[in-house]
């Protein structure tokens, strides 16, 4: 339906989204990017949905004043690789160097070398975890692809294909190894029964703690702006 501003300072903007399943007008501020979306009804006026959303200003200004700020990638900002900041400084070499607290990066685009890096670097600890846990389990999977999603951080078809957020290399290694048990183990259980959580304790052992760190601390790993 397009995008409208709410006024004030400053102008809040807004997606109108009209859904057929809707029952009543509902406004969702995204964890991710701070969007809002305003839902509403089919046969609600678009006037009607808006007046709802100057209603709820306030509320929505407290939201969105906790959203952290984006971070653009560059050198002398640090981004985290597997559970580690480091700074990112211009390095000599035509390849990128991981230290302990820096990461050398040439000084051409940055941003999008950092990024296909890290894009390959999680895909070899996927891979390796997701052996050993298909291993253990006795199933194979099919393949494994890694894209930037920002609704799952993984996901396992029928036909035993993996797929994964490759910004998970930012999280501490331990968090990798969950999701990447969590995939797996749908090659056994297709649903998120007792049965399914049985293989991922069988997998990974205790999964609380990085279920509950993904819930807290997942998505600020989408604040990083890898364009240059």
């Amino acid at each position: 339906m397009g995008q409208h501003h709410l006024p004030g300072n400053p102008p809040i903007p807004l997606i109108l989204r009209r859904s057929a399943q809707a029952r009543r007008i509902s406004l969702r501020v995204s964890s991710l990017d701070g969007r809002v979306t305003l839902t509403l009804p089919r046969r609600v006026p678009e006037h009607e949905a808006l007046a709802f959303a100057a209603e709820k200003e306030s509320w929505l200004r407290r939201h969105l004043a906790r959203q952290e700020a984006p971070v653009a990638v560059a050198p002398g900002t640090t981004v985290p690789v597997e559970g580690e900041q480091r700074q990112i400084v211009a390095g000599p070499q035509r390849g990128i160097r991981l230290f302990a607290d820096q990461i050398e990066v040439p000084d051409r685009a940055p941003a999008t070398r950092l990024a296909a890096w890290l894009r390959e670097l999680a895909r070899d600890r996927l891979s390796e975890a997701c052996d050993r846990h298909a291993a253990a389990l006795g199933l194979p999977y099919s393949r494994i692809t890694l894209r930037d999603t920002r609704s799952r951080w993984g996901s396992c078809t029928e036909a035993g294909a993996l797929m994964f957020s490759w910004r998970l290399i930012m999280a501490p290694p331990e968090i990798l190894d969950y999701v990447a048990a969590h995939e797996v183990a749908h090659l056994a259980e297709m649903n998120h029964s007792p049965a399914f959580w049985a293989v991922v304790s069988r997998l990974y052992g205790d999964y609380a703690p990085a279920r509950a760190w993904l819930r807290s601390d997942g998505n600020a790993l989408h604040r990083y702006r890898f364009t240059d």
